[in-house]
């Protein structure tokens, strides 16, 4: 730290207020006069489920110019702003004292990587949900420069992640690109049908092992080796295995089923244990199974998954699904040929990932840099 800053605890240059959590029942979900908008940190990310509230239900407003933290998460400390309206317990106001901090560079002060990492520790409880710990908080040392050489150091801020956020914007871009490339060539194989290739129903084509599930509560689930599948993937590893070979999992609940931002079904094989959010299909050929898990992730399923606030693909929709089924010696040719292409999009989005991680621990090294000193160093020691 630079002997010419000063220190001083977060709790002496900034104040947090806590939000307020009026009851669910005066909830509604369609602008209304009299009613605010109710913030909450999900909204942050997504504007599709918009809630009102009473105005006279709260005391507790920020404008888009506020900045607000996320109390609980995930993740734990997320800094946000740009909503106004009432904000609930899950999110903080921070009220910095502009006599000691612009704003600005308080608000990139806590995006500080060392910051992030103090309240991740701090917010650890041996009981109970894990969130900030405002008073540990208020004991954590910020570094003031002068007002003039915290005015410097945002607009280097701003100017580095300006072409970082470009980069990134770029990367993403063509991640998407190679994803949609994939994707194009799914639709192609599975509408341009080959000569021969029959319709079946998708239970007439594999065995359902949905009987065979068993959920275990979390609580109940002992520590160990094997696989713990839910809807979406491996979510926990246990002690013990109902199955051993290969399978096709199917998601059967959650949101994915119509958003399809991951792929709904996915093999696995060896030991492990899955719980009722996912299918479990078994087929008498590896080339079959994989060729109908090209094909469910290629189609859209809205008109067999029922609900919209929680969709479900229950196991009679499910087996109704129409599937395309050409001889097993054409299903193994479509299979390794999405194969070497899957192979070839996962090579590119990995490049390309590895790409952004750089950008991202770039972003954290330089924020380090600003709030050590180092990025104004030079300009000091010229003066």
């Amino acid at each position: 730290m630079r002997d010419d800053w000063e220190i001083k605890d977060f709790g002496d240059v900034c104040k947090i207020v806590g939000g307020s959590q009026p009851p669910k029942s005066e909830f509604i979900y369609e602008p209304k006069e009299g009613y605010i908008r109710l913030i909450q940190v999900r909204d942050y990310k997504t504007d599709k489920y918009l809630t009102y509230i009473p105005k006279d239900s709260t005391k507790k407003f920020c404008t888009i110019n506020d900045i607000m933290i996320g109390r609980y998460g995930p993740p734990i400390f997320g800094i946000f702003r740009g909503i106004e309206g009432a904000y609930n317990v899950a999110l903080m106001k921070a009220i910095p004292n502009e006599e000691f901090l612009d704003k600005e560079y308080f608000y990139w002060f806590l995006h500080n990587p060392d910051l992030i990492k103090f309240v991740e520790i701090t917010s650890k409880r041996a009981a109970g949900q894990d969130g900030v710990r405002k008073k540990r908080l208020y004991k954590y040392p910020v570094p003031i420069p002068p007002l003039s050489e915290q005015k410097r150091i945002v607009a280097i801020l701003d100017e580095a992640f300006e072409a970082i956020d470009q980069a990134k914007a770029n990367i993403e871009r063509n991640i998407h690109n190679a994803e949609e490339l994939f994707q194009s060539k799914l639709n192609e194989i599975f509408s341009q049908r080959g000569e021969g290739w029959e319709e079946k129903r998708l239970d007439e084509v594999c065995e359902n092992l949905d009987r065979m599930r068993d959920p275990i509560s979390k609580k109940n689930r002992k520590e160990g080796p094997y696989p713990y599948y839910g809807a979406s993937g491996i979510v926990d590893y246990v002690d013990d295995y109902l199955f051993d070979e290969d399978l096709l999992l199917v998601s059967e609940d959650g949101a994915n089923l119509l958003a399809r931002t991951y792929p709904i079904a996915f093999s696995i094989s060896g030991k492990n244990w899955v719980n009722n959010h996912a299918h479990v299909l078994r087929f008498e050929e590896m080339a079959s199974q994989k060729f109908v898990e090209y094909y469910l992730n290629s189609i859209k399923l809205d008109p067999w998954v029922s609900g919209m606030a929680q969709p479900k693909l229950n196991q009679r929709n499910l087996n109704s699904i129409p599937v395309p089924f050409p001889s097993i010696d054409e299903q193994k040719e479509v299979v390794d040929r999405l194969k070497v292409l899957e192979n070839d999009v996962e090579s590119i989005t990995k490049v390309y990932k590895d790409k952004a991680d750089s950008l991202n621990e770039l972003k954290k090294s330089i924020l380090q840099k600003a709030f050590s000193g180092e990025l104004t160093a030079n300009e000091h020691a010229a003066a």
